[in-house]
């Protein structure tokens, strides 16, 4: 039976990871210090550590006989990572270089990292290929994109293999919707829930590339699998469709009402041709399809 950690595996899209990785035999272990993620999507058939990626002493023991890490562990978001940048880096930066260190010394077969679209700032032209420049507008964008980075030297350094996925607006059953900064899709659910209108931010014409949850899964499977990546290769994880805040709130349905902007890209939209190609991935679930199946869950 091989072996898998998964880093952040009490969180929204960890949880889902081990729950494919435990399906098809691996014994699993999960690093989640319980900051963000929570108890309740710890999976009863994995192996927990309460534990801390920014301290390597603590969990680089665990690292040993490892075939595959899953790094998803993160201070995740844009906007707290502006309110409190120090933390966010410690976590980001530090976690993530703990991670591939911890990988390298005890020969870990391949670390898959968890990274953003948000390296892409704003951009002039889409859709967003992964050969354009990165241009962060958070700490939380530039933190991910400095662990894109550190992934590549790891493999061209020490020839650990590396291969990092750019999510773009990863959303499905357990995404948060938790604080003033939850992800848009589950925030609206939750709050039709409750019989509040949807707060849109700011007029809702800025759209996303939304990608479900189960195709994250699936790339991050085929990532784990493919012969044709390990070399530090950076890979747009999206949809391949954009859709505006308005639109997502026409198909939820409610009032809504409108606050204040905040600093983040009017636009994103992923070109999936290299995910094809190196990985034979392509997106299956169609983002109508995946909103209804959010309504139900929240009985909408």
């Amino acid at each position: 039976m091989s072996k898998a950690i998964v880093t952040g595996g009490a969180g929204f899209i960890g949880s889902h990871i081990i729950r494919e990785l435990l399906e098809r035999g691996f014994k699993v272990h999960i690093i989640d210090n319980l900051s963000t993620g929570k108890r309740e999507r710890i999976d009863e058939r994995a192996v927990f550590h309460n534990l801390d990626i920014r301290n390597l002493k603590d969990i680089g023991p665990l690292f040993e006989n490892t075939a595959v890490v899953f790094h998803t562990a993160a201070f995740p978001r844009v906007q707290p990572s502006i309110e409190d940048p120090v933390t966010s880096n410690d976590v980001n930066v530090k976690g993530t270089l703990n991670v591939l260190v911890a990988a390298r010394d005890n020969k870990v077969g391949r670390v898959i990292y968890s990274a953003s679209s948000s390296a892409y700032g704003d951009q002039q032209f889409f859709p967003l290929s992964e050969k354009m420049p990165a241009h962060p507008l958070s700490p939380y964008g530039l933190q991910k994109y400095i662990g894109e980075l550190y992934s590549r030297l790891f493999y061209e350094i020490y020839k650990l293999e590396t291969v990092s996925l750019r999510y773009f607006n990863v959303y499905g059953p357990g995404a948060s919707s938790e604080g003033a900064y939850a992800l848009v899709i589950s925030r609206f659910l939750e709050q039709r829930r409750r019989g509040e209108p949807m707060t849109v931010v700011p007029d809702g014409s800025q759209s996303r590339d939304f990608t479900h949850v189960s195709d994250v899964v699936s790339a991050n499977m085929l990532a784990m699998e493919s012969d044709k990546v390990g070399k530090g290769e950076v890979i747009n994880i999206g949809g391949g469709e954009d859709h505006s805040v308005n639109e997502i709130a026409e198909l939820i349905g409610g009032p809504k009402v409108f606050i204040e902007p905040r600093i983040e890209p009017r636009r994103t939209l992923a070109d999936t041709a290299l995910a094809k190609e190196l990985l034979g991935w392509e997106p299956k679930k169609k983002f109508n399809e995946g909103i209804r199946e959010l309504k139900k869950i929240y009985g909408l």
